[in-house]
């Protein structure tokens, strides 16, 4: 081979060459590395300077937000703390002995919930603060449905990645008739719910056994999984009003229980769809080795199974978190007192009686994403892990 083709000394190699040609295996050349990390640079600021204009925003003041557009703090306009102070001045209960009060008075309930009902809740109306409640009801929310969707769907996902159902379509349409029959006894006759409900369990369960045997007809896995994700392909406001009905008639409307169940229902499709995936990639030849050695199903879910999976774990609970967080529908329908999030103290500021106050809408805003932000954080090291890492070590 000459030496005109491959040039292994940089003396040999002409300028064009040494800008747009990798020096070695592995490496980018000075021009493509330039032209990415500038990619990289102007596609960072699109995606901080929102961020970064709502933080400076909740330090400005009437007049540097109308006369503006200032972008920088002490440059362009002098920072204050006047719509921070509003968040906690307005309201009568904000001040800091009313808020140390409320928290010691949460954590007491906290302690009452778990060991009633040998001791009583008190309760924290009317005298509490309005940004503090919906920041509690946001957290306490959040993290319950989180914790409850991602444990009921990490089992179902893993049930559809290792285990085969065959549900027949016979036993399917009995189930949605029975349904049917329920919301016209409830609607129509005047029955009541927890009645028509249990009769037409009992039904299911006789006419499924003696029926059931007969249809052939069935479904699979694949048809199992596309069920449950068209449940979050269907658009929420389709279903709000019977489910504002729904709770109405079981008198859970602005309770944090029909928030809870309505986030954890809402995203279990994410959670099984995403999860699904992370088992389906593990070997189950580990999960053979745990059965040989006498492991139940739910020994090999729990201590093998999880363990390897920790990265995925870790960014479906974060993305469930922050749609649980974020979610403003179902809190409109469901909740208008007591139970009120930050996303509709978010909505009320931009709602005002004095119009859209950016400032004081700002700084309630960079309260409600703080919280995420730090989940990210922590969370930041399990995602960065590959799936199988150390998994088939030894």
């Amino acid at each position: 081979m000459s030496k005109a083709s491959f040039r292994f000394d940089k003396a040999d190699r002409s300028l064009m060459q040494r800008l747009f040609e990798p020096p070695a295996v592995g490496k980018m050349s000075p021009v493509a590395s330039v032209v990415a990390h500038a990619l990289l640079a102007i596609w960072s600021i699109v995606v901080l300077f929102p961020i970064y204009w709502v933080v400076i925003t909740s330090f400005k003041d009437a007049a540097a937000v109308n006369q503006g557009p200032f972008y920088v703090p002490f440059l362009d306009f002098q920072p204050t703390l006047d719509a921070w102070r509003v968040q906690f001045t307005s309201d009568s209960y904000c001040d800091a002995p009313s808020v140390l009060r409320q928290i010691g008075l949460l954590a007491y309930n906290t302690f009452a919930f778990v060991v009633s009902p040998f001791v009583t809740l008190q309760p924290m109306e009317p005298q509490i603060c309005k940004i503090f409640l919906a920041f509690t009801n946001s957290i306490v929310v959040s993290i319950a449905a989180t914790a409850i969707c991602v444990a009921v769907g990490a089992m179902a996902a893993y049930a559809l990645a290792r285990i085969q159902y065959r549900p027949k379509i016979g036993n399917i349409a009995i189930f949605v008739g029975l349904i049917v029959l329920v919301i016209v006894a409830t609607s129509y006759a005047g029955v009541p719910w927890w009645l028509a409900s249990s009769v037409a369990l009992a039904l299911f369960v006789f006419l499924a056994r003696t029926l059931g045997k007969r249809f052939n007809l069935s479904l699979g896995n694949g048809d199992i999984l596309f069920w449950i994700i068209s449940q979050r392909i269907l658009p929420p406001i389709v279903v709000v009003i019977p489910i504002y009905i729904m709770f109405q008639e079981v008198r859970l409307l602005d309770t944090h229980l029909a928030l809870i169940l309505m986030y954890a229902v809402a995203n279990l499709p994410i959670v099984v769809w995403l999860m699904r995936d992370f088992f389906v990639s593990l070997p189950i030849e580990l999960e053979e080795s745990a059965q040989l050695d006498g492991a139940s199903r739910f020994r090999i879910f729990w201590e093998v199974v999880l363990p390897l999976t920790r990265p995925g774990l870790a960014a479906t609970t974060l993305l469930t978190l922050i749609l649980n967080w974020n979610e403003y529908l179902f809190a409109v329908f469901l909740a208008y007192a007591k139970v009120q999030t930050m996303p509709i103290m978010v909505a009320a500021k931009n709602a005002g009686e004095k119009g859209v106050l950016w400032w004081e809408m700002s700084a309630v805003i960079v309260m409600m994403i703080i919280p995420v932000i730090l989940m990210a954080i922590l969370l930041t090291r399990f995602i960065s892990k590959g799936v199988l890492m150390g998994a088939v070590k030894g």
